[in-house]
């Protein structure tokens, strides 16, 4: 008995049980040193400090009177005053207005109509799949630009359509102060519509055949089965669209820049190329950070409510 037991102290030793000094590693240790722990860290510090402590920095910057360069004499909502009493800011918004609605509604409409028409098992549907697709690989920089010299009446459809005699037609819509902010409309909606088109038409391949087969069984017809069955069961497709195409509009500083830069005057500005002029060209340091506050609060308007209710639908699946 005495040999097994100084056999086991012997082991116990070795491994450092018995005398309670651990040779491994405690777990927090562990955890500290793991390889993703070291390799995520570096990028959470940096996106930490990019994102987070400059948006904190803005909305400090937004109370004090900065022109060129910041400085700390606080005048309250001065700012904010002064940026709704701006007529060009009141066009921006106005003009936001007008292009998220129209470039959603559109969006949807040809998304939908595109998935359905895909949906049908139609003939070579994976190379026009990767048609309609193809503009999202384009950066909207291309897109405005692309777009601006295809809109240019010197070079663009209004050249084409009058050498082949189609006099009558001008396309001047660029340097129309009514007609240049629906310009973006065309540019955004020809990017984003294949998109739309693969959310909806994975969510249509998700719907249950037999469902189908019972309304067709029914009698009910294509229109039919579409409007009062599958469609309804898109919703949560539909919600997740417009919130991406809502975001996607506020953020179409690119595409304003390099199909209208605003123009003419500033009858197709929007909020972000507002901003930008307004701390980078005139020097309103504030002024520029106070826009730049109402942008993240849209933003912010916009997603909060979506990651809720997808927090939801998660937290009802799971029960």
């Amino acid at each position: 008995m005495e040999v097994d037991t100084s056999r086991r102290l012997n082991v116990s030793l070795k491994s450092g049980d018995a005398s309670g000094r651990a040779t491994s590693r405690s777990p927090r240790r562990k955890q500290f040193f793991n390889p993703a722990v070291i390799t995520l860290t570096p990028s959470i510090v940096v996106l930490t400090i990019a994102v987070y402590v400059f948006i904190g920095w803005s909305v400090l910057i937004s109370f004090t009177n900065s022109k060129f360069a910041p400085n700390y004499d606080f005048v309250g909502l001065a700012q904010y005053v002064r940026l709704w009493n701006s007529d060009r800011w009141n066009v921006a918004v106005v003009n936001l207005g007008l292009f998220s609605m129209a470039f959603m509604v559109i969006s949807l409409v040809i998304g939908l109509l595109l998935a359905i028409f895909l949906d049908q098992k139609v003939r070579a549907e994976g190379t026009l799949r990767m048609i309609y697709l193809y503009p999202m690989a384009v950066s909207l920089i291309v897109t405005g630009t692309a777009w601006k010299w295809i809109l240019n009446p010197g070079l663009g459809l209004e050249m084409l359509f009058h050498n082949i005699g189609w006099t009558s037609i001008h396309i001047n819509w660029l340097i129309d102060p009514q007609m240049a902010v629906y310009t973006l409309v065309i540019a955004a909606v020809w990017q984003t519509a294949g998109f739309v088109m693969a959310i909806f038409l994975a969510g249509l391949r998700g719907v249950d055949g037999e469902i189908v087969k019972a309304a067709q069984m029914e009698g009910a017809g294509v229109f039919r089965i579409y409007s009062t069955i599958i469609i309804p069961m898109l919703r949560s497709s539909v919600f997740s669209v417009i919130v991406i195409l809502i975001y996607q509009a506020v953020r179409s500083f690119d595409l304003v820049v390099a199909l209208t830069n605003g123009g003419p005057g500033f009858s197709s500005d929007l909020p972000t190329t507002f901003m930008y002029n307004l701390t980078f060209s005139r020097g309103q340091l504030a002024q520029g950070a106070a826009s730049s506050v109402m942008i993240l609060l849209v933003v912010v308007v916009i997603i909060v409510p979506y990651l809720f209710s997808e927090f939801k639908r998660e937290h009802h699946d799971s029960l």
